[in-house]
């Protein structure tokens, strides 16, 4: 396989946003990661767009915006791990020598299409069409691990409280404002034991990337270029048939253990990680697949503040889906971008000292008896 660079990384801010359709969004985010990349826009040869619920051929009705026709263009669809899914399509895509320069795009406009509520499943599966939303789901993670790890509501609210933190330094995220433990216990419950601000928010956004082939990137390269170290996509197995597990990890640390390989790296390699924090038990558990600590030693590393700002790996320094947002097509390339200005040292007030090494972790989607949709782990390195 070649080497494969990203050039170039663009978002809009994330909020809720009714009055700008999906191709808008992305049009904006398009444009802002051509012009980080400092190329032509006729220099992309094959662009996939990451989305959900915004219907048929948003990824051309986007590119026809900036003068973007004519090439291939794949929509591209993984749950919440569309996004990334996208990247993974535009890496393999140069990879394995078919084209030299690929674009990378994600959008989702949901407030347009909710007022409010969990995102809607598909009501033939039996677990959905009996109540089962996420928020019920991860709730029964919760409940599972708190239970098995003697983790406390306290220390579930400690992951808000950071990412929050992390948030008010971050100038496109959705929530800013910094928070204390006892007002995330206090916000209504949405699926004991989960709070309302334990549960990622309803919004909108699109980020984009531009990424090229190691034989063109000295000829295009306009700042520093950042060297895709790895970047693996899997789909989740049969659940366990004999207990309630409600688990991911497996799925995580499959995914992951592939992008370690291909990186040559470890998780102690790691100096900062954008991971899908969905809901506050995600992050724990998400720790744990991705070899940050023993299982069940998540809230560990939440105390010891090991994953704040000023820690020894740094997690989600953007606010992660809690605080920046969660617009599910575009998170996963929202967290590249986050990772891309770490390693370049363009992240302002939030940047982690010395970053030379960043991981990304997309979860995607529910299904019954399966450990989720996809999983899409990405490994770049300065």
């Amino acid at each position: 396989m070649r080497d494969v660079y990203i050039l170039g990384v663009g978002t809009t801010a994330c909020g809720r946003f009714p009055e700008k359709p999906a191709y808008m969004l992305g049009r904006e985010a398009a444009w802002a990661a051509i012009k980080d990349a400092g190329i032509h826009p006729r220099k992309i040869e094959i662009a996939f767009c990451g989305h959900v619920y915004q219907g048929m051929g948003v990824g051309q009705r986007t590119l026809k915006e900036i003068g973007l026709v004519g090439q291939p263009v794949v929509n591209v669809e993984g749950a919440c791990g569309s996004g990334t899914l996208s990247f993974w399509e535009a890496w393999r895509s140069i990879a394995y020598g078919q084209y030299d320069v690929a674009l990378a795009l994600g959008v989702e406009n949901l407030s347009r299409i909710l007022s409010g509520g969990p995102l809607p499943l598909e009501e033939d599966d039996i677990e959905v069409a009996m109540g089962m939303g996420m928020p019920g789901l991860y709730a029964m993670r919760a409940k599972r691990y708190m239970e098995e790890y003697g983790v406390s509501a306290k220390q579930l609210a400690k992951v808000v409280v950071k990412s929050r933190k992390h948030a008010a330094l971050n100038p496109i995220a959705q929530y800013r404002k910094e928070t204390t433990i006892e007002e995330v216990l206090a916000t209504p419950m949405v699926a004991d034991p989960l709070t309302r601000s334990q549960c990622c928010p309803i919004g909108d956004a699109s980020a984009a990337a531009v990424l090229c082939s190691g034989e063109q990137v000295d000829k295009l390269m306009y700042k520093r270029p950042i060297k895709v170290l790895g970047c693996a996509a899997q789909s989740g197995k049969y659940s366990t048939a004999n207990k309630l597990i409600c688990d991911p990890s497996e799925n995580v640390s499959r995914t992951s253990a592939m992008a370690y390989e291909m990186a040559g790296l470890g998780p102690e390699d790691m100096d900062v990680a954008e991971i899908h924090d969905a809901f506050s038990i995600a992050e724990m558990i998400v720790y744990e697949a991705l070899g940050f600590c023993e299982k069940g030693t998540g809230a560990r590393l939440i105390d010891e503040e090991r994953t704040s700002l000023g820690g020894d790996i740094v997690v989600n320094p953007g606010g992660g889906l809690l605080s920046r947002g969660h617009p599910v097509g575009a998170t996963g390339l929202l967290q590249t971008a986050e990772i891309v200005w770490q390693l370049r040292g363009e992240a302002g007030a939030r940047q982690v000292e010395g970053a030379k090494v960043g991981i990304i972790e997309t979860m995607g989607g529910a299904q019954p008896a399966m450990d989720g949709i996809t999983c899409v782990v990405s490994i770049l390195g300065a």
